[in-house]
């Protein structure tokens, strides 16, 4: 058999490249409770580079293991504690080792290496702590399971297991040990609905609430309070209770609630929920080996699958190349920008004006073409930072000068002459565009940098009347602007690197993820979806229910339908845009009559949700006019992806953006994509639709997909 430091050697080998963890074991005398080992996790770099396990970082806990192992044994300690580096805790496996194995036996024993480690905290001869003093994901959150007790920072701004968001599972001991110490509902809560709702995290206060720690401190003297408090309970003088796990019926109900959750985000399209699931429902017999084992294979099968590879393709997206956006000028020839203009108060631009004054703390001023416009869009913006307040997410101080910030005039010379950045959220039609830009132009200063956040014009042909056409840049947001971190940066033909550069850096201080794109007709993620949107209603419109080609599109996994998504954008808007990409693109995009009767009739979408769920609004179904071709739901999955295959491929033709990487980012962070799919072309490379359609795949075989 092998042994566990033979498996981490030869896993080592497969990853040359690992960020080695340290685990230095250092001893300290707890006031009447003796001495105490405390293991430190830290890679020697600060807190912008979180500490990880690879294979080598696995193999120091190992050995620290063994120092604290035979001092219990001894009788030479009390105990032992796990803390991190200032700011972090650990934050779990390095995925970059995950993208590079080969053989389903290497995934096997990263796995197993885990658990042979993570597992001997709990068999010491002395109580263990785990002082999760900061940041704690996947297998940081899972060392910590394995011990005997936990503390938890009240300031520590987040905690997850993210592993079912990339396509994994908790593959270290979480899907078997966290219902066994928090009971399945609250479980499921952390590993499968948290997940699955865009990583959302913990903080310090929830953990404890939870039950996944049993103490909570102040930052400030975290460590100390927790070694007090460890010295408390080694002495007897405090016990540590917890609630009884009730493991009959409510363990089915968490699970069943679990799978309710799995299908309504991933429709049955990702295994990685459900695997857990699996592993969750069989923890409720308590047996920790059979646990640990079933989180072995399930890890190791999900490491050999596509989802995890486009999982992992996905993450590093979001977190590498859309914080260095392709394309992008140097950042050195950014001026500064001290005042912020917005044309237009309606809900658009009054969600921009709120955006800009929260990220960029600086003077925001509101225009529209009356007063009664111009209070309604600052009374919005004072409404939401009052709401923010209500919330303590804001202090009052903070509150009132946020409020200060922003403020409306209905003369531009008097609101934006000394503006440096004024961006329009005005009515979506060329010729009002062009005239606001020219009423702006007028009293601007030469160096103010004029943005549209137009969502399918001409950049250009927007500039193309003004004495400095080399100021103006395409500077497009997703809505809710709050929510969707995309923005669409457009480079109009005249567009100079100055004043690119700038919007790069207004993008970076609104915590954008900025994508540079060409000025091609609806850019990226608004000309993708009206390829996919448009021709779903082409089958719609040619016979096939609506219902069978809704369903067509559920194994992807996507957020939401596609009729659902049209009533959340507005049928008018998706209307607007596929006029603009059929005068582009006559030959594949079309104009539905059906949808312009249903904007005609003042229809919000094609669904009432008198039941609690959707289903076809009578008056629209007696508006549409159908033919009588009806396809199945397989045939309209292929017809839908090989338009979108086919789209893509021309997009890059025409170099709308550097690379296929950044369609996915654009789709994942403005559209909601979901990160197992990794966007949109490893799902098509995946599926043969790429090659079908394009006679090559969009990515080179190992970028997200497992190596050859």
């Amino acid at each position: 058999m092998t042994s566990t430091t033979e498996l981490l050697k030869g896993a080592a080998e497969l990853f040359p490249g690992e960020v080695v963890t340290q685990a230095q074991v250092r001893h300290l005398e707890l006031p009447g409770a003796g001495r105490f080992a405390l293991i430190t996790l830290d890679n020697g770099l600060d807190h912008t580079k979180p500490t990880t396990f690879g294979p080598q970082s696995l193999a120091n806990v190992n050995a620290a293991i063994d120092q604290v192992e035979k001092e219990a044994s001894a009788g030479e300690i009390s105990g032992v504690g796990v803390t991190g580096k200032p700011f972090i805790f650990a934050v779990g496996a390095d995925l970059k080792g995950v993208e590079l194995l080969t053989q389903h036996s290497d995934a096997l024993a990263i796995g197993k290496g885990g658990h042979d480690v993570f597992k001997r905290l709990s068999t010491l001869a002395v109580p263990t702590f785990a002082y999760y003093n900061g940041a704690a994901m996947g297998g940081g959150v899972e060392i910590g399971l394995h011990c005997t007790y936990r503390t938890v920072s009240a300031s520590l701004p987040a905690f997850s297991l993210p592993e079912v968001f990339l396509g994994l599972i908790p593959g270290w001991g979480g899907c078997t040990l966290l219902p066994n110490l928090i009971g399945a509902d609250r479980a499921v809560t952390v590993i499968i609905e948290n997940s699955l709702n865009q990583n959302r995290q913990l903080k310090g206060g929830q953990v404890y609430e939870l039950g996944i720690a049993d103490a909570l401190f102040e930052a400030a003297d975290f460590l100390e309070q927790s070694l007090a408090w460890t010295a408390a309970v080694l002495k007897g003088e405090l016990e540590v209770v917890r609630p009884e796990i009730d493991r009959g019926e409510a363990w089915d109900q968490a699970v069943a609630r679990g799978r309710f959750i799995a299908d309504s985000k991933v429709h049955g399209a990702a295994p990685a929920a459900y695997r857990a699931l699996d592993i969750i429902a069989a923890a409720r017999n308590g047996d920790l080996r059979q646990g640990f084992d079933a989180e072995d294979t399930a890890l190791a099968d999900l490491i050999m699958g596509g989802e995890v590879r486009s999982g992992i393709y996905a993450f590093n997206l979001v977190q590498k190349r859309g914080k260095r956006p392709a394309g992008a000028p140097d950042k050195a020839l950014a001026r500064p920008v001290s005042k912020v203009g917005v044309v237009g108060a309606g809900l658009m631009a009054s969600q921009l004006a709120l955006l800009f004054a929260r990220r960029l703390e600086v003077p925001v001023v509101l225009t529209d073409i009356d007063q009664e416009r111009i209070d309604k869009g600052v009374g919005y913006v004072h409404g939401e930072i009052d709401k923010l307040l209500a919330k303590g997410r804001v202090g009052q101080d903070k509150a009132n000068r946020l409020k200060a910030l922003v403020s409306g005039h209905l003369d531009k010379a008097t609101a934006f002459g000394d503006a440096d950045f004024v961006i329009e959220a005005v009515f979506e039609e060329m010729g009002v565009k062009q005239q606001v830009f020219a009423e702006l132009e007028a009293v601007v200063r030469p160096d103010a940098i004029l943005a549209t956040n137009t969502s399918s014009l001409s950049v250009s042909e927007m500039a193309s009347k003004l004495e400095h056409p080399e100021r103006v840049v395409g500077f497009h947001f997703f809505n809710p602007v709050a929510v969707l971190p995309l923005l669409e940066i457009v480079r109009g033909e005249g567009t100079d690197d100055a004043s690119l550069a700038t919007a790069f850096g207004v993008a970076k201080k609104l915590k954008k993820t900025a994508v540079l794109v060409k000025d091609a007709p609806a850019f990226v993620v608004n000309r993708i979806l009206t390829r996919f949107m448009g021709e779903i209603q082409n089958v719609i419109d040619e016979g096939t229910p609506v219902e069978t080609a809704e369903k067509a599109i559920e194994p992807l996994g996507l957020p939401m339908s596609p009729l659902v998504l049209l009533e959340l954008v507005g049928p008018a808007i998706g209307l607007h845009v596929s006029e603009t990409l059929h005068r582009a693109f006559p030959d594949r995009f079309t104009v539905s009559e059906n949808l312009a009767a249903v904007v005609k009739a003042g229809k919000r979408g094609f669904y009432v949700y008198d039941s609690g769920k959707p289903e076809l609004d009578p008056e629209v179904a007696a508006l549409l006019k159908q033919g009588d071709s009806v396809l199945t739901e397989g045939q309209v999955r292929d017809r839908v992806l090989d338009a979108v295959a086919q789209e893509i491929g021309l997009m890059l033709d025409e170099g709308v953006v550097a690379e296929a990487q950044d369609i996915d980012l654009c789709l994942i962070t403005g559209a909601g994509w979901p990160f197992h799919l990794g966007g949109i072309t490893p799902y098509l490379d995946r599926e043969g639709v790429s090659q079908r359609v394009n006679g090559k795949a969009f990515l080179a075989p190992g970028v997200a997909s497992v190596p050859a």
